[in-house]
């Protein structure tokens, strides 16, 4: 575990909740910290070479978009191709995330990839080829009963 410095730890905590929306999002972070722009930028760098963060994005609402064709797959794939097909399925544009799981007898699925498209017939077209092209034939479509809650994770700095 590295330790924090109290900059670090207040500069994470900010991009946790957001980047502001303006024109100079480094520079308001800067502002409500008492830093320069520089310094913050200078922080998050650091951070990002420790493996602190990954990266910096934008998270879409999908549904608010129109974006109607969103599904979890659980894939049954073979143990032997799993990190290949891993890979893959992480690196195409439509899949947002991508995990290995622990199989169960009357489950065998392993690798769940979340997909999203424009509706549910593109989704079903990506599926197939995804389908047709890895030669995973046993897969399970898991589709959104109802969005519970969603929010971005509280860590404890």
């Amino acid at each position: 575990m590295l330790d924090l410095t109290e900059k670090e730890k207040k500069v994470l905590k900010i991009l946790i909740n957001g980047l502001p929306i303006c024109e100079r999002p480094y520079y308001k972070i800067a502002q409500n910290l008492d830093l320069s722009e520089e310094e913050v930028l200078n922080i998050i760098k650091s951070l990002i070479e420790k493996k602190i963060i990954r990266r910096l994005g934008i998270t879409l609402r999908h549904n608010l978009a129109g974006i109607e064709g969103n599904a979890m797959v659980a894939w049954k794939v073979p143990e032997e191709k799993v990190e290949e097909v891993g890979n893959a399925l992480a690196s195409l544009p439509f899949v947002s995330h991508c995990y290995l799981r622990k199989t169960y007898e009357d489950w065998p699925y392993n690798l769940y990839t979340m997909l999203h498209a424009k509706n549910k017939e593109e989704l079903f077209k990506l599926i197939q080829n995804i389908s047709e092209k890895f030669k995973l034939f046993e897969y399970e479509v898991l589709f959104t009963k109802k969005e519970i809650v969603r929010k971005h994770a509280q860590y404890l700095l």
